[in-house]
């Protein structure tokens, strides 16, 4: 059976349609804030068809638009949310005002800078954060306490912490003739959970004072500063994604 004759999950259209992630969508269907021809649905486990209506909080979800990629420099102290239960600042919030609504790739939490990937297509945002990508995300960071080089030993085949199993950790000291109170290093991971570096840090005795993403697989965080936003070329978008995107 042809692919437009079963229809496709809704959570992955109303993504397309860059209303929200795919997971998200999910969430605000099984909230019961959806429509599917004026009828209204409770589960994601539904595929729709290619002339219904969907309504997302009683607004119809826009056709979806080519796919757009941009490079934030996400500054400190803002958080990677739409909403922020205690009232911080979001990422969203400071975005320029001409940008359109857009989705992060993955997070960056209120401590860490550096660079975020915004989309305006949700199905787009997912494929990116998948492992199996194999996309590196390469850090700058600042070290305190690391009172010798072969302690960073301990991360090379990964560590166990509180019950969950951290990934090889790469680090390059960068200057490794000697060990400083403060020392940068460029930290290399596959796979980055929820503040994965200041935990494996923090499990050989070590805190990481500062932290920059400089880069998300092919993308690279360059020259922009602080609030920057820059997007990436359709032609360069489509080199690094291939069909997909």
């Amino acid at each position: 059976m042809k692919t437009a004759e079963k229809g496709e999950r809704i959570a992955k259209v109303i993504a397309r349609a860059g209303v929200c992630s795919r997971r998200e969508a999910e969430k605000i269907i099984e909230s019961g804030a959806v429509t599917v021809s004026g009828k209204r649905i409770v589960s994601p486990a539904l595929n729709v068809m290619p002339g219904d209506e969907i309504c997302v909080h009683g607004k119809k979800i826009p056709q979806p638009e080519e796919k757009r990629l941009w490079l934030y420099y996400k500054p400190l102290g803002i958080v990677t949310t739409h909403k922020d239960e205690n009232g911080r600042k979001t990422v969203f919030e400071s975005l320029p005002k001409y940008l359109p609504r857009v989705i992060s790739v993955g997070r960056l939490d209120l401590n860490t800078e550096g660079l975020l990937l915004l989309t305006n297509n949700g199905e787009l945002s997912r494929h990116m954060e998948l492992p199996s990508t194999g996309w590196k995300r390469r850090y700058r960071a600042r070290i305190y306490g690391l009172d010798s080089p072969d302690t960073l030993k301990k991360l090379a085949n990964g560590v166990t912490i509180d019950g969950i199993k951290y990934g090889s950790v790469e680090v390059v000291l960068e200057k490794e003739d000697r060990i400083a109170r403060n020392i940068w290093a460029m930290i290399t991971l596959t796979e980055g959970k929820n503040r994965e570096i200041r935990k494996v840090f923090e499990h050989i005795g070590c805190k990481v004072s500062r932290l920059i993403r400089v880069s998300y697989g092919p993308f690279q965080l360059g020259n922009l500063k602080p609030g920057e936003v820059k997007e990436v070329q359709r032609k360069v978008l489509l080199e690094q994604l291939g069909s997909d995107s």
